[in-house]
């Protein structure tokens, strides 16, 4: 993989951290709160989506409205299946099952369907980075845990939906080639129009959570698809077997700042993970 877009899978790999460490802020309701920065994402997005189309670059076809639809569509399922999976088990033991698994389904697929090749020192690479993140993430049947083998499943579901929509936006800019940036533009509209219906049978709590989540609301509205973007456009050179699991690095940048910003423990095992994850991106280079 070409240096410069590893250098944009990492950088989007560091939006993501940010934007999910944010996001802990939250306060009151999150279905509005998701509907909240989804509405404000796009509202940013346009200005800058909106480029392509005027200079010609990405016309208005249906090939980019069906590719924003399939992808709204699973990029929704996604964010309610994390969502159950958050309501019904710990953090803890979702997100890092969902991110290791998300990658792995990925590259398996990309390998065995898409008959993607990649060198033997790519494939140690990119397990290596998935590794390091278990690592990093931890045992997620260590005891005090609720329901762990139930957040195993999320996780699992939820890194289903991961590959889903990775492999759909990787197609759409590959093989549709669709321009990234009004492609993810219209699939965050495409999200928000859907969310609203339920966000509108909770307008009660609609400026509660919009006054007492201002920053977070606008910092994820920045990161979110700035982190998205970037990867599309990695997609664009590069294998998507490659990019699915080296985008999980934000998992040892999240884990940090969690430990730094928020006082988790286990850094040892943190710093061991996070260079096993750096081992895996140079070889990724490498290859």
């Amino acid at each position: 993989m070409h240096p410069g877009t590893i250098a944009i899978v990492l950088v989007a790999a560091v939006a993501h951290a940010i934007w999910n460490t944010v996001s802990k802020y939250k306060r009151g309701d999150t279905l509005v709160f998701v509907w909240a920065y989804t509405c404000a994402a796009a509202l940013l997005c346009v200005p800058v989506g909106i480029i392509p189309v005027i200079t010609g670059i990405q016309t208005l076809s249906w090939s980019l409205v069906v590719g924003s639809v399939v992808s709204a569509v699973l990029h929704v399922v996604y964010s309610l299946t994390l969502q159950t999976g958050y309501d019904r088990s710990d953090l803890g033991v979702v997100y890092p099952v969902a991110r290791g698994t998300g990658p792995v389904l990925t590259m398996l697929f990309a390998i065995m369907v898409l008959g993607e090749q990649l060198t033997p020192i790519v494939i140690i690479g990119a397990v290596a980075v998935v590794v390091g993140i278990v690592v990093v993430a931890g045992n997620p049947f260590r005891g005090g845990q609720r329901r762990p083998l139930q957040g195993v499943s999320w996780g699992v579901i939820t890194g289903a939906a991961i590959a889903g929509y990775t492999l759909w936006d990787n197609h759409s800019v590959t093989t549709l080639h669709l321009e990234p940036v009004t492609y993810f533009t219209g699939t965050f509209l495409l999200q928000g129009l859907m969310l609203t219906p339920r966000a509108l049978r909770r307008r009660d709590q609609i400026p509660t959570v919009v006054r007492t989540n201002a920053a977070p609301i606008l910092i994820i509205a920045v990161f979110s698809p700035l982190a998205y973007i970037l990867v599309l456009t990695a997609m664009q050179t590069a294998p998507v077997a490659l990019v699915a699991p080296l985008r999980e690095s934000s998992i040892v940048v999240g884990s940090l700042l969690a430990w730094w910003l928020f006082g988790e423990g286990h850094l040892a095992r943190r710093i061991i993970g996070a260079v096993v994850v750096l081992a895996g991106i140079a070889a990724i280079s490498l290859g």
